[in-house]
């Protein structure tokens, strides 16, 4: 295990030499060459001042300095660069280059002038010492233009009459407003997707022209929008679908009898070169139909929900006139390789132990001829304890195996009609079963078996639905008879009736999502997602009507087993706030709460309960090692707690918060941008009620502040545009499992020895961690 000062320490000296070695990268020039060490923009607003910066020639910005380092530590030798066989590594010094000094300020200045400041003037000032040069533009605006009046001139009254009804109401261009280049850009995008959703299959934007007239009046503007008419014709023409073609392709393999069918009520004319796809389930997603008018957005929404459907590699839509008003439609499809297998591994090392998890899934993408996917499951993880006694086989802490089988069905699958459109996405039934095989070798086993029916659907294009109206599962766990005897003696009865049992449920879920379609967008925005889980009701409501046997404890039972009754709800608030560029600031509230009543009001099993800590939450502890409430482990006894890790920090009750500042560091890593981030996190779970398990881990309000944890850190996002590879390090702050000033666990970081020496008397074998590192792949929320 790393020790945490000395890495601290290494960083910091690893930091100190990187910003040392670049900035002596101008001892390496040339005496007529200087390095760009500082770029400032003067005199222009701070709204405006961002974008602004982008117009300086990338030629003259100065360095990153990681970058800088790399290029210098593998281009240099006896104190000058080397004049051959460079390598193409990091990023080369950005020299002082006045030409290009002189454009930059000519591009700044048309930006400008792009944003009403007709009148702006931009004066390049440089400034150079020890070889290091500053550059500042400064700049005067002058007053903004403001538009005084607007006509419009369009050759097709038609033309004018749809501008005036979908256009112009929420219009970019308006009476008052400063003028800006991007509104009338704006305006000419919005006709243009207006006019080829309205069936006018030949319009193009140069169609749209703006006359712009600034020799009115003081500082304002007048502007004439004027729309032509094609140059063969007096009117823009407006055309309709005839004939549909749908075609599969099947290239690469031997080709069968080629099946053709025409489906007279709709038009089309369907050719399967593969002979393995049924055209009803395609035809729901082809929204360009025989009859209507061609329509940009229902061709845009064809692609979406066709390649959505994860059947298809390629999709193409093409147009063929056929008369002066006609168009035949031409859907070109390819499908993926009908069945694939993907096999996944991963290393794991988490406070001292380590193991692997492997993982297999076979996918058949057209079991049913309609894009159904069929997907087979197997994974199976194993985990080590070094502490452990005995050989290879003696050291491990727990083994889990989990197969599954789904079957996702590109439409809603329902027993009474409802719109399966998909406007906004791609509806979706699946079906899903799962049996896991737990294990925790001399403490715990698991079985668990649960099957689900599922519909996801997009009420529109931020909000998504998920209804999950089957929820069948099955549980089997057991406690190893020597640990559940001792924890009997040592007075956790409790528990071991609570989780050496097995259960039935029959249960219901829904989960509404807003805005997730922008959660990797830099934009303002809020974010939620509320869940609510139900189990237990309807066979309550039979048990009413028919009587059920009851066990010793007096629960009910169905099939021989006890069944579940809970509710459980979880909500996700956050806050995102763009800060300009590539800077971000994410602030989340996370709570939830499950309450066990009627047939199950003991406990709440361990699969539905919250825990804290893990890589997407209380980033500072590892996942099941903060609370519940003010639980300190020093209560369980020595011969306990090996067995009970991760099984007693559990609650009813969590609450979560996080906050979080995003930026850029690299805009080129080893192929990648390297982005990173600082964060507070803040939380805990609680139980309901007191319990003999977790003494002072009850929710109590006059103690709330006291139980609450508080965590920060530092992280780096590696974004491929593909995937995102993450690695935070959390540092612990305020820790509720002590008492009064001892909570803020921080001051102890630079005596940790003996901090972590006399938490191992009272704790051992665990032992006391400051920094938790967390490896993952995506952003944590």
């Amino acid at each position: 295990m790393i020790n945490n000062q000395r890495f601290l320490a290494f960083t910091s000296i690893a930091l100190l030499l990187l910003i040392f070695t670049s900035c002596r990268s101008a001892r390496f020039l040339n005496e007529d060459q200087a390095l760009v060490a500082h770029v400032d923009i003067e005199g222009v607003k701070p709204e405006l001042k961002e974008a602004a910066a982008l117009y300086v020639s990338n030629d003259i910005r100065a360095n990153s300095r990681v970058n800088l380092f790399i290029y210098n530590l593998f281009n240099t030798k006896n104190g000058e660069y080397k004049k051959r066989n460079l390598r193409n590594v990091g990023e080369a010094p950005r020299l002082l280059d006045t030409s290009l000094v002189e454009l930059s300020a000519t591009q700044i200045k048309r930006f400008l002038f792009s944003k009403g400041y007709f009148a702006a003037s931009v004066v390049p000032a440089i400034t150079v010492k020890n070889k290091k040069a500053t550059l500042d533009f400064n700049t005067v605006l002058g007053e903004p233009y403001y538009l005084n009046k607007i006509t419009y001139n369009f050759a097709d009254t038609a033309v004018a009459d749809l501008y005036a009804r979908e256009v112009k109401p929420n219009g970019s261009i308006i009476v008052g407003k400063q003028y800006d280049a991007v509104d009338l850009i704006t305006e000419r995008e919005k006709l243009y997707q207006t006019m080829r959703n309205h069936g006018y299959f030949d319009y193009i934007r140069q169609y749209m022209r703006v006359a712009v007239d600034s020799s009115s009046k003081k500082q304002q503007l007048n502007l004439e929008l004027q729309v032509e008419n094609p140059s063969d014709s007096t009117t823009h023409q407006v055309y309709k679908i005839e004939n549909v073609f749908v075609t599969i392709r099947n290239f690469g393999t031997e080709k069968k009898e080629i099946k053709k069918t025409y489906d007279s009520i709709s038009n089309i004319h369907f050719t399967d070169e593969t002979n393995k796809f049924r055209l009803k389930p395609l035809t729901r997603y082809m929204y360009i139909k025989s009859g209507e008018l061609y329509n940009l957005s229902k061709e845009n929404a064809s692609y979406d929900r066709l390649y959505e459907m994860n059947g298809f590699r390629s999709v193409k839509i093409n147009y063929q006139k056929t008369d002066s008003n006609q168009l035949d439609v031409f859907y070109e499809m390819v499908p993926r390789p009908l069945m694939g297998n993907q096999i996944e591994g991963e290393f794991t090392l988490s406070s001292g132990m380590s193991g692997f998890n492997i993982g297999n899934t076979f996918s058949h993408r057209n079991i049913f001829g309609g894009a159904e996917l069929l997907e087979v499951k197997l994974r199976y993880g194993v985990l080590f304890d070094p502490r452990l006694s005995g050989g290879l086989s003696n050291k491990i802490f727990n083994n889990d195996f989990q197969i599954g089988v789904n079957l996702i069905i590109p439409r809603l699958m329902t027993p009474f009609h409802v719109n399966n459109t998909s406007q906004y996405g791609l509806a979706r039934t699946t079906f899903s079963s799962s049996l896991q095989v737990f294990n925790q070798d001399a403490t715990y086993s698991n079985r668990y078996f649960i099957n689900t029916l599922n519909y996801s659907w997009y009420e529109s294009e931020n909000k998504f639905h998920s209804f999950t109206p089957i929820v069948l599962e099955y549980r089997q766990g057991r406690l190893n008879e020597n640990f559940a005897q001792n924890l009997i003696e040592q007075g956790y009865l409790l528990y071991v009736r609570s989780n050496n049992r097995e259960y039935f449920g029959l249960g219901t879920q829904y989960a509404f999502t807003y805005n997730a379609k922008k959660l990797t967008k830099k934009e303002n925005f809020n974010y939620f997602k509320g869940s609510v889980d139900l189990s237990g009701n309807v066979l309550d409501l039979i048990s009413r009507v028919i009587k059920f046997d009851e066990n010793l404890d007096g629960e009910k039972k169905i099939l021989g087993v006890p069944y579940l009754q809970y509710a459980k709800t979880e909500l996700d608030y956050r806050l995102y706030r763009n800060l300009g560029g590539n800077k971000q600031f994410v602030f989340r509230i996370n709570p939830g709460i499950a309450i066990p009543y009627g047939n199950n009001s003991s406990l709440m099993i361990f699969e539905k309960s919250f825990y804290g800590g893990g890589m997407n939450g209380m980033r500072a502890w590892q996942a099941r090692t903060l609370g519940p409430g003010n639980y300190n482990r020093a209560s369980v006894k020595e011969d306990l707690r090996v067995n009970l890790r991760n099984l007693d920090q559990l609650g009813e009750i969590k609450f979560e918060g996080n906050a979080e500042y995003r930026f850029r560091i690299l805009n080129s890593f080893l192929g990648a941008k390297m982005n990173g981030a600082t964060f507070v996190d803040f939380g805990n779970v609680w139980r309901l009620k007191k319990n003999e398990l977790n003494p002072g881990g009850e929710l109590k309000m006059d103690k709330f502040l006291k139980q609450i944890a508080i965590g920060t850190g530092f992280g780096l996002r590696f974004d491929s545009d593909y995937f995102i590879i993450r690695l935070d390090a959390g540092l612990k702050v305020k820790d509720p499992q002590f008492e009064g000033s001892d909570q803020w666990v921080l001051k102890h970081f630079f005596d940790s020895k003996e901090f972590k020496d006399q938490y191992y008397q009272t704790h051992r074998p665990d032992r006391y961690n400051f920094i938790q590192y967390n490896f993952g792949i995506g952003l944590p929320f």
